[in-house]
């Protein structure tokens, strides 16, 4: 909300597709009575006004401002319509254009095309079936946002069995639960987060495995929940390691020195949570006089628009010696910019970072979301000869209070001794 002249860009932006959205309306309209129009007319610049003033006012409503979780809902109510009339507008403009290129055809011709009509009373013209099309397409996208706002809690295991030749058989049968991303400024429901964490020590795991975003931009946001999140134990431990949000990156400092206050309070979060964070470095796990290392980075992005902060090199020191090691990375772009080229034999890569964008599907066999088109590696398992990248779907959210087709995820990974996934 500090950058107000983002938000009166955006402000003309509505205004202009409310315009352009608002010809469709009175297209489809047209064969209705006076009464029946003037209705859906004021109705419509109602609900787009509305949103409009409300997003101007929104940081200076009390009200608002002092509920995340009303905060959160309301700018997503106000976005989702955004992106609804977006997604409409895209249905008008292939008749536009449509249009444009019959007129221009017939002017070539040196004859005049006649515009759209209804024939005969009983076929609807190209524009009105697309303009009726757009308006499907753009409340389907409204209604299923809306209906993602109660998918926000509801935390999917996935179980994924993956088998290494290398593996030390002591760590045959290993039990692994990885979660990432909880963002705990956007978190409103603390009972429904304590079953998360149920869900999690339910599992027995024998180790946590957390790969950051603690946090959307303060310390502060993880006070309330810091007792939930330290009832997290495994018998190796929990380990962490902090992703692009917990550095304050995203937030208006006074000085350099309360950013660098703000961070050190995240790491120390961490260690009076009971988690080991792992800042450029690796440590042992051992099982039976066998061992694995285990390395941790700070954020290190293959994406030119996050600040990398990690030294995968430091990390590494002294862990060649180990015949089997696991990676946590917050940002699962560095796998293709350092992982692979440079580091061949770690083993297994542990990302988080994108979320899945929150929006997208996934059935058996099959699975879409925006984000794939930013993202090369955005959710689940990926293999490049001998390495494995994971990237979990994250267990919190931000921005969009919600989920769609893609749920928070709980990753529970059995390591196996042998060939195979």
């Amino acid at each position: 909300m500090r950058n107000s002249s983002f938000w009166w860009i955006l402000i003309v932006l509505m205004i202009i597709l409310d315009l352009y959205v608002f010809q469709a309306v009175k297209l489809v309209a047209q064969p209705m009575g006076a009464r029946a129009k003037t209705i859906i007319y004021i109705a419509y610049w109602v609900v787009s006004i509305s949103a409009m003033v409300t997003l101007l006012l929104l940081p200076y409503l009390p009200f608002i401002q002092q509920s995340k979780f009303l905060r959160s809902t309301v700018f997503a109510i106000i976005i989702g319509l955004f992106f609804a009339k977006v997604v409409s507008a895209l249905f008008f403009v292939i008749d536009d254009v449509r249009r444009g290129a019959q007129w221009l055809a017939g002017k070539l011709l040196f004859k005049q095309t006649e515009g759209e009509t209804i024939q005969e009373g009983t076929r609807i013209s190209r524009s009105a079936f697309l303009s009726w099309i757009g308006f499907a397409a753009g409340g389907g996208l409204f209604s299923t946002l809306i209906y993602g706002f109660g998918n926000k809690y509801r935390y999917h295991i996935n179980n994924i069995p993956l088998s290494f030749p290398n593996l030390p058989v002591a760590f045959h049968g290993l039990k692994v639960v990885h979660i990432s991303d909880i963002h705990t400024g956007s978190l409103t429901d603390k009972k429904a987060v304590l079953k998360g964490v149920e869900k999690i020590l339910k599992e027995k795991p024998d180790v946590i495995l957390f790969t950051g975003d603690l946090v959307n931009n303060v310390s502060e946001e993880a006070d309330e929940f810091m007792e939930i999140f330290s009832r997290l134990k495994a018998p190796m431990g929990v380990y962490s390691t902090l992703g692009n949000h917990d550095y304050g990156d995203y937030a208006a400092w006074d000085t350099i020195e309360a950013k660098k206050a703000n961070l050190d309070r995240i790491i120390n979060i961490h260690h009076e949570m009971g988690w080991r964070l792992l800042m450029d470095e690796h440590v042992v796990l051992e099982k039976e006089g066998h061992q694995i290392a285990l390395l941790g980075v700070q954020n290190i992005s293959g994406k030119a628009r996050f600040h990398s902060y990690g030294n995968m090199h430091k990390a590494y020191e002294g862990a060649a010696a180990y015949p089997f090691k696991i990676l946590m990375s917050h940002d699962p772009s560095h796998w293709d910019a350092e992982v692979v080229p440079n580091f061949s034999d770690v083993d297994l890569t542990l990302a988080g970072h994108t979320h899945g964008m929150q929006f997208g599907v996934e059935i058996p066999g099959f699975k879409w979301s925006p984000v794939q088109y930013v993202y090369k590696q955005w959710a689940g398992l990926y293999e490049q000869s001998k390495q494995k990248l994971y990237v979990n779907r994250g267990f919190g959210f931000i921005g969009y209070p919600g989920r769609v087709g893609i749920l928070p995820e709980i990753t529970v990974f059995e390591l196996k001794y042998g060939q195979g996934i």
